[in-house]
């Protein structure tokens, strides 16, 4: 909240300086847009003419002969770089030439050089790119319609032909390069197949195909291929037969012709001889069963024929484990040569083709450069194809033509940017000239520097009180400085005062004209005395002669009674300042001047002395040592703080007692800081009347107060 309540007042503060220094903000305002408005009609009228082109990147670059376009790429500065083209002199200069604008552009009897010419048009080009498209405007300001249009248009056509010759030398140094590599690479493929034909028949070598790339393979090579079929094959029956004698031999003689079944050995004396003993076995145990005895003949038969079957059955699987071990040792002793013959092959192979791996290098390395030279020639002949056709990186789709209206200068925008100029400049320098003033501006201003209270706000046109008729809301302002003298009084017997300032014209005379008059009307016993010698005004406000004063009191040629005179105001005396003669300066510094203020303190309720300004004089610092109370005139933002510090410097230095400051001459419309001290003006229905001036009775004595009285 307090923050919030800090940010107002620092935005009221900012409208208050506005307010205050209005009128220099409206003069600055005023001065810049008549100055635009001048400078504005006798600015002269140029026509804008406008050609539309199309431009397109150049992608034509170098091409490798290898296959690829390595031209550039999507540049985003591309617009912007032609940009700054078209204002080179390799675009100017023959527009120049052609429209002999050096000619035209030159003063009668006069010749203007190039570069002047060149820089004029470089200043009243306007150029414009058409978003989201390769288009882009070229425009030309100039008094002459038809001039602008013809600069244009030839702008646009040098352009053009600057682009195409550029485009057509970039493809012909890209084709001489491209011939170049190729012609390189013709050499290199020359010199690999030579190198190729020279090994070849160094080495007897009988290639049937030199030019196409296969490996060749001599008698060996397909001998040992071979025989490497054959090996495996050899392994593989020679392992199988292995494991099939070691598993035969481990098993009994009951099991045998089972696994022969099982490795799909068939011998029919085997299968004869094991279904025999199958079926006499079968009618042995019939017959025991039957209850035929062990030595029963038919027993005793089966059981012999069972044992012949049985011998045959056992020469038999010898005879097939038998030829499984020579099949076995056969087929080893087979792959044992196999091996050999192989190796044999293998070295063989491997001398030959140690004889042939030069020749097979340089017979691929020829081969490769013959297949890159192919490339490179197809590729040659498709870029001589394409960049035949006519390429177009500029075109020229609008032409300029005479504008019918001057396109600058604009006046509205002219108009609206002087006045937003001028209000900034005028906003700026009210806040500098702000800045600069060091006078006072608020309340806080005087109590913050000077350390002491403000007793009463003045508003600015205050008039005479005494010369207007009936009563008036400025009265209210000095019945608050009233009230405010009486709270602020040293000590009760404190009744004589004196108004002092630093400098002249800050409103002290009529402040304490109005004060007096104020207290008059309050019932008070009230005597103004006019001691500023140098310059009376009080006379003049109260309308009476100055002939005759406090000059011949403090003379001696008169005294106190003499001098005193009663005003048409009830209750309120007056003492005239009097001529000063040239020789009598510092006489308010006399024991008169003691006595006087001695003597009027115990005959009135209140006196007011006016003096003179303080600084650089000597009689104001005379009176605040002599009074009870000094009170200090500042007059609104006139002088600078520094000053009000040596005023109270100079009150304090004598022993004057300065109990507060009388803000003076305030402009409470601008400053709305100081309205509600303003606030009981609305009370009083219209603002002033016309004063009414006031005839005054001639001057008499005034009626010394009682001296049973008491002070107030």
């Amino acid at each position: 909240m307090n923050e919030t309540n800090e940010v107002k007042l620092h935005f009221l503060d900012y409208w208050r300086t506005i307010k205050v220094r209005m009128g220099l903000i409206v003069l600055t305002f005023f001065l810049v847009m008549v100055t635009a408005g001048v400078t504005t009609y006798f600015l002269p009228r140029q026509y804008l003419s406008k050609v539309r082109m199309e431009v397109k990147q150049d992608n034509s670059g170098p091409v490798s002969a290898f296959g690829g376009n390595t031209g550039k790429t999507f540049d985003p500065q591309f617009v912007a770089t032609q940009f700054q083209i078209l204002q080179t002199t390799e675009i100017l200069y023959p527009v120049i030439e052609r429209l002999e604008l050096v000619k035209e552009f030159s003063p009668a009897g006069q010749r203007l050089p190039v570069q002047s010419i060149h820089n004029r048009l470089r200043r009243a080009m306007k150029l414009q790119e058409v978003r989201m498209t390769g288009l882009i405007d070229i425009g030309i300001y100039d008094v002459k319609a038809d001039r602008a249009a013809n600069i244009a248009n030839m702008i646009g056509v040098v352009y053009v032909e600057r682009r195409r010759a550029d485009l057509q030398k970039n493809v012909d140094r890209g084709l001489e390069q491209l011939t170049e590599e190729v012609a390189k690479q013709r050499e290199v493929m020359k010199k690999a197949s030579a190198e190729a034909a020279q090994l070849r028949t160094e080495g007897n070598i009988n290639d049937p195909n030199p030019d196409e790339q296969n490996v060749i393979i001599t008698t060996d090579g397909f001998r040992a291929a071979s025989q490497e079929k054959n090996l495996l094959e050899l392994e593989s029956r020679v392992s199988t037969l292995k494991l099939h004698l070691d598993l035969l031999q481990k098993l009994k003689p009951e099991e045998l012709p089972q696994a022969l079944r099982a490795l799909q050995i068939i011998d029919p004396a085997v299968e004869k001889a094991g279904q025999s003993i199958g079926e006499f076995s079968i009618e042995e145990k019939r017959l025991l069963t039957s209850g035929v005895g062990e030595n029963h003949p038919r027993v005793a038969t089966l059981r012999g024929q069972l044992a012949v079957y049985r011998s045959q059955l056992q020469i038999a699987l010898n005879g097939q484990l038998s030829a499984i071990a020579n099949t076995y040792a056969l087929e080893n002793k087979k792959l044992a040569d196999t091996k050999a013959s192989a190796e044999d092959t293998a070295k063989r192979v491997i001398e030959e083709k140690t004889k042939m791996k030069d020749y097979i290098e340089a017979k691929n390395r020829y081969i490769q450069e013959k297949k890159i030279l192919e490339s490179s020639e197809i590729n040659l002949k498709a870029e001589r194809m394409k960049r035949g056709i006519e390429m177009d990186p500029a075109r020229v789709w609008e032409k300029a033509e005479p504008s019918l209206a001057p396109d600058k200068p604009n006046v509205p925008v002219y108009m609206v940017a002087a006045a937003a100029l001028g209000l900034v400049l005028g906003i700026g320098l009210a806040f500098f000239i702000e800045y600069l003033d060091t006078s006072v501006k608020t309340l806080d201003d005087v109590e913050r520097f000077l350390q002491i209270p403000v007793l009463a706000v003045i508003p600015k046109d205050i008039t005479v009180l005494m010369k207007t008729t009936g009563d008036s809301p400025d009265a209210e302002a000095y019945r608050i400085l009233r009230a405010a003298v009486e709270f602020n009084k040293p000590h009760r017997d404190a009744n004589t005062f004196t108004l002092i300032s630093g400098g002249p014209g800050e409103g002290k005379s009529t402040t304490l004209n109005n004060l007096a008059y104020i207290c008059a009307k309050g019932g008070y016993n009230v005597l103004v005395v006019d001691a500023d010698l140098r310059r009376a005004t009080q006379h003049k406000l109260f309308g009476v002669s100055n002939e005759f004063g406090l000059t011949d009191y403090l003379m001696g040629r008169a005294e106190i009674d003499e001098i005193i005179k009663t005003t048409k105001i009830d209750n309120l005396s007056f003492v005239p300042a009097g001529e000063l003669p040239g020789d009598s300066e510092g006489i308010l510094n006399s024991q008169r001047m003691t006595d006087l203020i001695a003597k009027v303190k115990g005959q009135y309720d209140l006196v007011f002395f006016d003096s003179p300004p303080i600084l650089g004089l000597s009689d104001g610092a005379v009176l605040a040592s002599e009074v009870d109370v000094t009170i200090m005139v500042v007059q609104h933002r006139r002088f600078p703080r520094a000053m009000l510090q040596r005023v109270k410097q100079a009150v304090l230095g004598v022993g004057g007692r300065l109990i507060g400051v009388v803000l003076n001459n305030v402009d409470a419309k601008h400053d709305d800081g100081y309205s509600y001290y303003n606030s009981y003006n609305e009370y009083y229905g219209a603002r002033r009347e016309a004063p009414a001036r006031i005839e005054t009775a001639a001057p008499q004595l005034a009626r010394p107060r009682p001296a049973s009285r008491e002070d107030y």
